[in-house]
């Protein structure tokens, strides 16, 4: 199979950029396919590390720097009106025009931001790969939990959830991870961590609340301005949120709106160790409750969490992560989804029907 996979115009796609999540899903979905040997096309900025057959530049450095500004890299607006939306999407059209075939695969990860590179290519069948944002458009979508999956559909029905219907080439497949970028300790230093952006939908000061209520130090990292309870570590790149997970007692992930995945949870799991979150969204089918960390309702609950936490085994939470998230596990769930899609260029949803050829 052949994918065209496409960037985002404010990242490249290297480490350096890894607090991006869109970044990280585009960097091993490349890493999968390729290593399970398909025909790999990456559009992106100028810098990349990701395994492919062919690196297209979509975007200049000035440009993309320009459309950063003075900000982090992940606050620029997805305006497609912008030059460097513009120009990405535009280059990235006209590159893969050059180099289609017709059973390819266009797989973007910017929804309605990436809508424009569809449009242009009307023949060609376009996937949103990594579903864990708001604006879809594309007839063929990959959602990061059934939970995320099921919000997209009830919003579809105008509000009444009893309208909504399903979709035959839909499907979930989870977010994933390299294991090895994420050491593994069962010996826990006495902090508990949050990683994430420092806003408060993703309730970084129920974090803090419950770790100054309880006198228990509290580390920090990810964007934003830090105020209140709690050591600031900064914005940390794989290895630095690497060694902080494993050394964690627990890692908060108390996001207050429904997650469509939560990535920072699957990491501290495939470390070792526990998490706590809330109980809804991804976290009620990444996180099992007792067994490798606690989904908690209330402030009691988060407090209870932080006291049981060392009686959770870190091997059993290492494997679960292991054995669900990893580029081998998840990569062979892509390469079963994308064989159903080359149905389409035969027998489509009647594939199989002896009758109907």
């Amino acid at each position: 199979m052949r994918f065209h996979v496409i960037g985002l115009p404010h990242t490249h796609v290297t480490d350096a950029f890894s607090s991006c999540a869109f970044t990280n899903k585009v960097a091993n979905f490349c890493r999968m396919m390729k290593g399970r040997g398909h025909t790999v096309f990456l559009y992106a900025g100028e810098q990349n590390t990701a395994p492919c057959d062919e690196h297209i530049v979509c975007i200049d450095e000035a440009t993309r720097a320009a459309h950063v500004g003075v900000g982090h890299y992940t606050a620029p607006a997805w305006d497609i009106a912008s030059p460097a939306w513009r120009m990405f999407n535009g280059n990235a059209a006209a590159a893969i025009r050059q180099r289609a075939e017709k059973t390819d695969f266009v797989c973007v990860i910017g929804g309605l931001a990436h809508k424009p590179i569809a449009d242009a290519l009307p023949d060609m069948l376009t996937v949103e790969f990594g579903v864990g944002y708001g604006g879809t458009f594309a007839q063929f979508r990959v959602f990061e939990s059934h939970a995320w999956r099921h919000m997209h559909y009830g919003a579809a029905s105008g509000g009444d959830p009893c309208a909504a219907d399903g979709r035959w080439f839909d499907t979930v497949i989870p977010g994933y991870l390299e294991p090895e970028k994420f050491p593994f300790s069962d010996d826990k230093d006495d902090y508990c961590l949050y990683v994430g952006r420092l806003i408060d939908r993703k309730g970084y000061k129920i974090a803090q609340d419950v770790c100054e209520d309880m006198g228990v130090r509290l580390i920090l990292a990810g964007p934003g301005a830090h105020t209140g309870y709690g050591e600031y570590a900064g914005v940390v790149g794989p290895e630095e949120r690497g060694r902080l997970m494993a050394g964690a007692r627990a890692v908060f992930v108390p996001t207050i709106y429904v997650e469509p995945f939560g990535n920072v949870a699957v990491e501290a799991m495939a470390c070792g160790t526990p998490v706590l979150s809330t109980d809804w969204g991804a976290m009620t089918e990444t996180v099992i409750d007792g067994v490798t960390g606690f989904r908690c309702c209330t402030f009691g609950e988060f407090r209870r969490g932080v006291e049981n936490a060392p009686t959770l085994d870190p091997q059993t939470i290492r494997d679960h992560a292991v054995s669900n998230y990893s580029l081998d596990v998840v990569g062979a769930k892509y390469e079963r989804y994308f064989e159903r899609l080359t149905h389409l260029f035969s027998g489509g949803w009647y594939e199989g029907c002896l009758t109907r050829r």
